[in-house]
């Protein structure tokens, strides 16, 4: 891999979006020089567990007990694993070092229990820079506030809207003076609106193709920096990039980095777009985009019969059935 250091680039964090076994003791050592971080969801940890040989022994030993109980047994030891990994970059400053987990999906509209379950895997778990991911749905805010003010780490996500944003913003916001120093990161999903809609814009105007997916993330961004809250950070998600045969614009790996890069931002990756980073020549931190120039390439999409608002909708009742499903495919596997 490369040489250059993405870690001088002042407020600006890369992430690794994967957890698995054989990867903690082996390929995370490789990028740990340019990561800060790492993330994980339902999704990731089903395709981890089923997929690699390094579960088996574990999952073996665990068989006598629920599906939930061997899943969480298995999540909580690779996230365990990873904090102590990175607890070090977190002891220097602790806006770095985290790893999260994410509450059982299929609680996503009971905060109840939601609530409860995060406080016990963050007791479980026993290390101070783990985030627990809460999705941003209308009885998560509740879950988010809970935590947040019980001096918990949170990662909001599932963010695809400015009012979702909003919505987290107002989640962490406590009564009276701060009681704790804990961090928060919105994980505003970014490359999933581009692959929703460029085959449509391709067709009729190209100038647009994996352009909508920025300027969400840059207006969410924008909300979130007008709060001055240094504890509260950005955090840009699903950067993946996935040509498409049909589109008209063939993007660098590491375009949703590059076009995203600003400073107080982390933006989470998989490992193949990492690489592709760490291997570029360099990096700079860029302005964002002005408000009122995002606005103006809305309304132009808007011309484009672009309905956004309902795009918000369907990307959000995708990702919580994505990762519910994900979920449950799991737990019958056991």
């Amino acid at each position: 891999m490369g040489s250059v250091n993405t870690m001088s680039l002042d407020g600006f964090s890369l992430w690794c979006d994967f957890i698995e076994r054989d990867f903690l003791e082996n390929g995370l050592r490789d990028i740990l020089p340019h990561i800060r971080g790492a993330t994980s969801n339902p999704a990731i940890f089903s395709s981890s567990i089923l997929h690699s040989p390094a579960y088996k022994s574990q999952i073996s030993e665990l068989k006598p007990r629920k599906s939930k109980e061997i899943y969480e047994a298995l999540a909580i030891a690779d996230i365990r694993r990873a904090a102590s990994i990175l607890l070090p970059f977190w002891e220097r400053n602790q806006d770095d070092g985290y790893v999260s987990i994410e509450i059982d999906p299929t609680l996503s509209e009971n905060s109840a229990k939601s609530i409860d379950e995060g406080k016990r895997l963050f007791k479980m778990i026993d290390s101070p820079n783990v985030m627990i991911k809460v999705p941003a749905t209308p009885a998560g805010y509740e879950v988010m506030h809970e935590l947040y003010s019980s001096g918990i780490c949170v990662n909001a996500t599932l963010v695809f809207s400015p009012e979702q944003a909003r919505a987290c913003l107002g989640a962490f916001e406590m009564s009276g003076e701060k009681i704790h120093q804990a961090r928060a990161v919105i994980s505003v999903f970014v490359s999933r609106f581009d692959r929703a809609i460029d085959s449509i814009l391709a067709q009729s105007a190209p100038q647009y193709c994996a352009r909508l997916g920025i300027l969400n993330a840059s207006k969410c961004y924008h909300l979130i920096e007008e709060n001055q809250n240094p504890l509260i950070r950005t955090l840009f998600a699903s950067t993946g990039v996935k040509n498409s045969p049909d589109s008209p614009k063939k993007l660098e790996k590491t375009y949703y980095i590059d076009e995203l890069l600003f400073s107080h931002v982390i933006n989470t990756a998989p490992l193949d777009t990492i690489e592709a980073y760490i291997k570029a020549p360099s990096h700079s931190i860029k302005l964002p985009l002005a408000k009122q120039d995002i606005e103006n390439e809305l309304s132009a999409l808007a011309q484009e019969r672009i309905d956004i608002s309902s795009l918000y909708e369907r990307l959000m009742r995708e990702g919580v059935e994505a990762f519910v499903k994900s979920f449950e495919d799991l737990l019958r596997s056991f």
